[in-house]
This record gives C-alpha cells, sequence and structure tokens, in this order.
C-alpha cells in the first residue's frame, strides 16, 4: 500500500545568497504549521565552482502520530527523488538538471535567470560563456514545471535580497500545503528586514500566480446597460457588490444563465457568489474569477430540455446552412441522431416521477425496451422540428425536473468544498473550483467525468490541510486526459490518496 511521502526540497545557492535564510524559513514554515521538518547542507569548495546545496524535507505531524512513530528523513538528495528544487541562479538550475535532481514527472523547478558567471567561464582565453538560452531549454525539457525570471532584479527593486522572492516564487507555485498568509507570517516571524522582505516576496509570488484569464480582463471593462428592468437590476448588482476585475466574467455568467433559464436563476447565480465573496479568502480575485466561470457552466448544465432548445434555433440553422455553403436554390435536410437513454428520459421528469420510473419494475423496463435503439429525427422537417420545439418548451418546467435538483445538491457540495479549502488556502480552493471542469457534456460522457470528478473531491476530503494546490491540479490533469478514470487512480496511489467515495443520493 502506498505511504505518506516527504515533501523533498533542493536548494541550490552562492554564499551570501541567503540560501540558508530560506531553508530556515522553509523549516519554520513547516514545523508552525502541522509539519516535522529536517534541513541539512552541503557547502561547495568555493562560492562559484561549487554552490551549497540546502536540503529540507517536511512531513505532516498528524500522519507520524497515525503511523505510530518518528519517520526517518534523508539527509541529502538523490536523483529523481525531489519535488521541489530551488536555484539562486541560471547555471545552478543547469547544474540541478545535470545531477538528475530535477524529473519531468514530478519536479517544480524555480530558478533566477540571471547569471554570475563560473570561473571556467571566467578563464576561457575567448567568449566561454554559456549560452543561457540553452540553459533555459534544458531546464524546461527536464522539469513538471519551470518558473523562472530574473529575481536578482526583483530582489533589487523591492530593497531586498533574493532569498524572500525565491520564497515568494515557492508559494506562488502552489506545491507546498500552505496558504500565502503562512509564508508572510514567517517572514514577519524572522523579525529582520520584514518589511522589504516582504515586498519582495509579493512581487515574486504574483509572477508566479498570476492566471491568464485575469491577465485578459484587465483592459476598461463597459458594463452593459439593457433595457429591461430586470436585467438591469441584476447588472447594478453586479457593479455594486463585486469587485470590478470579476464583472466581464460575472456579466457572461448573468447573460448565460438568462437564457439558459430567466433572471431569477440569474439572481440565484450572484446569491450563491456572493457567499464566496463574503468568505475570508473571498477577496482572492482569483478565486471569485474561477468560482464564478465554473458555476455559470455548471448552472448551465446540459439536459435533454437545453440540447433541444440549442437544435431548434433560428441561429443554429443559419450556421449549418454557411457551414455547407447552401445555395438559394438547393434544399438542406438535417437529420439528428437521437438515442435517449432510461437516465435521461427519467431526469427530465419531475423529481418524484422520475426516482419512482428509476426504481420501478415493469415500466422501467418499457422504457428501456422503447429507448434500446436511437432514432432519425429530422429537424429541418415540421414534424422533427416541433417534436424537439415542444420538447425545449419544457424549460418553464426545469425546477421540478429530477436533473435540477440532482444538479442543484452537487453545485451545493462543491461550493461547501470550496469553502473548506479556502479557510485553508485561497490557492486550494481555486483548484477545486477548477475541478468543475470534469463535469460536462451529456449521457454518458457526463457519467463518466461525474464519476472522476466525485474521486477527486473524495481525494480532497481526505487530504485536507496535508493537500497542497499543485497536487489537485496534478489530479484534475490526470483526469481530464483519461475519461476512464485509469491516470486518475495512478496519481492517487503516487499520492497516498484512497479515498472513499460516499454513495450517490
Amino acid at each position: 500500500m502506498s505511504r505518506v511521502q516527504p515533501i523533498k526540497i533542493a536548494i541550490l545557492a552562492m554564499g551570501g545568497e541567503g540560501g540558508g535564510v530560506l531553508a530556515d524559513w522553509i523549516v519554520d514554515l513547516a514545523e508552525f504549521n502541522g509539519f516535522m521538518g529536517q534541513s541539512t547542507s552541503v557547502p561547495g569548495v568555493a562560492q562559484r565552482t561549487g554552490a551549497t546545496i540546502y536540503y529540507v524535507e517536511l512531513y505532516p505531524k498528524a500522519q507520524a502520530e497515525a503511523d505510530g512513530g518518528t519517520p526517518v528523513l534523508a539527509l541529502m538528495p538523490l536523483p529523481g527523488d525531489v519535488d521541489v528544487v530551488i536555484a539562486s541562479e541560471l547555471m545552478e538550475a543547469g547544474r540541478a538538471v545535470a545531477r538528475g535532481l530535477v524529473t519531468p514527472d514530478r519536479t517544480t523547478l524555480i530558478a533566477s535567470t540571471h547569471r554570475v558567471y563560473s570561473i571556467v567561464e571566467k578563464t576561457a582565453m575567448g567568449d566561454g560563456r554559456v549560452d543561457p538560452s540553452n540553459l533555459l531549454a534544458h531546464a524546461q525539457a527536464a522539469a513538471k514545471r519551470f518558473v523562472h525570471f530574473d529575481m536578482e532584479k526583483a530582489a533589487d527593486e523591492a530593497g531586498s535580497v533574493i532569498s524572500a522572492v525565491l520564497f515568494g516564487a515557492l508559494a506562488g507555485t502552489g506545491v507546498l500545503p500552505f496558504s500565502r498568509a503562512q509564508f508572510e507570517a514567517t517572514i514577519e516571524r524572522g523579525g529582520v528586514g520584514v518589511k522589504t522582505s516582504l515586498k519582495a516576496f509579493g512581487a515574486a509570488f504574483d509572477r508566479a500566480n498570476v492566471p491568464v484569464e485575469l491577465k485578459q480582463v484587465d483592459e476598461p471593462f463597459s458594463m452593459p446597460a439593457p433595457a429591461d428592468p430586470k436585467l438591469k437590476a441584476l447588472v447594478d448588482r453586479i457593479a455594486r457588490d463585486f469587485p470590478a476585475q470579476a464583472h466581464p466574467v460575472l456579466v457572461e455568467g448573468v447573460r448565460r444563465l438568462v437564457d439558459f433559464q430567466d433572471p431569477a436563476y440569474a439572481g440565484l447565480y450572484l446569491d450563491r457568489l456572493q457567499k464566496v465573496r463574503d468568505l475570508p479568502a473571498g477577496g482572492d480575485p482569483q478565486l471569485l474569477f474561477e468560482t464564478a466561470r465554473h458555476l455559470a457552466l455548471w448552472m448551465s448544465y446540459e439536459d435533454t430540455i437545453r440540447v433541444a432548445e440549442l437544435k431548434t434555433r433560428s441561429s443554429r440553422f443559419e450556421r449549418v446552412e454557411a457551414e455547407v455553403r447552401l445555395k438559394p436554390d438547393q434544399l438542406l435536410a438535417i437529420n439528428e441522431f437521437m438515442h435517449p437513454r432510461l437516465q435521461e428520459i427519467a431526469e427530465t421528469l419531475p423529481a418524484g416521477l422520475g426516482n419512482w420510473l428509476l426504481r420501478s419494475g415493469w415500466p422501467r423496463r418499457l422504457v428501456e425496451r422503447f429507448t434500446r435503439e436511437g432514432r432519425v429525427v429530422r429537424t429541418s422537417s415540421l414534424g422533427g422540428f416541433m417534436t424537439l420545439y415542444l420538447l425545449s418548451g419544457m424549460k418553464r418546467w426545469r425546477r421540478s425536473t429530477l436533473r435540477y435538483a440532482a444538479e442543484n445538491r452537487r453545485i451545493e457540495e462543491w461550493l461547501a468544498h470550496i469553502a473548506a479549502a479556502a479557510s485553508l488556502n485561497p490557492q486550494l480552493a481555486t483548484e477545486v473550483a477548477q475541478c468543475q471542469r470534469l463535469v460536462k457534456g451529456y449521457s454518458e460522457t457526463h457519467e463518466r467525468g461525474l464519476r472522476n470528478y466525485e474521486t477527486l473531491m473524495a481525494a480532497v476530503r481526505e487530504g485536507g490541510a496535508r493537500l497542497a494546490p499543485a497536487t489537485v491540479r496534478e489530479l484534475r490533469d490526470a483526469a481530464l486526459s483519461d475519461e476512464r478514470g485509469d491516470k486518475l487512480r495512478i496519481a492517487l496511489g503516487r499520492h497516498a490518496l484512497t479515498p472513499q467515495l460516499r454513495e450517490a443520493a
């Protein structure tokens, strides 16, 4: 059975760069927040012919107590067995790669891109400098994730030292199960150069943790001015109750949900987001942004009513005509292959009736018999169009359906997971919010995604405070790359997570 492994961190730094301070910060961070920490160091023979290697291992105290003993932590890093490598200079990153400390299946590499030339480079008869582009390319190929920028320059701009920048970059990657606030409290406990160190830390954290989506919405956003009073009230609420940085995604979410159902449903969307905003970590812009985006997607789930509505819209017919380049003298026939299963039929019925059908005897078998074979519906004909049009008209009764009840229960549980994770770490909560990506599509595609999602949420419950944001990201990526769940099970085993799934209601 897989056992919990220590978190293994190697720091390569030259003399005077604060590598020892960085190692001490990491150990203090761990010990102050429920982990055991151990650090060792092996100095190089000179400041530029051999940097000091600081090695840190961290292990959760709760797990040690559950194991019934004291863990034996290693004194030196082994090739292929390091989670995080931190290099204070680009050549040191190259040395770490050459030593095998950096591996593409496991290691996060954090390195400054500035150069301090080695003795060999300086004493060469000609230009002995190593091409930095080659170093960067090798480091990128060798690491699972490579975070790099000129950290010496960032330290100078903050009036601090590079160790504070490296500490901030480490926090920004999310590879450790600690929040930004816990990292910053560690610097404050040190009591030396706190103000400048926090400034350097913050700049590096933001550099390592900038969400692409938030970068894209930095341009001024003009709020719409709808004439409908109900829609105007929703837009005014967004402008009044939510930060400007989230306005674009909130407006799009409201537009999507009004189209999916009605303004009252969009109001429920804002009600849920207001609870996220009011969390202790709700001020984190990335958490609110990602929750808003994925909540809108989940609340506009694809049920049979939605599919029928999309297939009978005039815009769809216009798009198909444009795609096939229909000429004026041509007729277009659109055939839809429909294969509704018992599950989809039951989910479209009122909740009580749908549950009865799923648990019934001969009525269930009768419906399964008639749905065993798919059928072709020609939506370009009057009969086929009216069949789907009438089904889309059931939108007004959607709130009473079995599917609506099931999705709302899942959404509320997902929001509870986000709130629980936010109490530990906003970065962790953001990764949990993005797990909604697994729940998509309809029919069997939806079932497979939902199964992987529930497995992942069970792992999040089991991991608790020892789960790093980067670990959730890794598990989610594994689930997205293999809908059968095989890669997810392998990744769960690697992190010693054996989630027990709760029986679905």
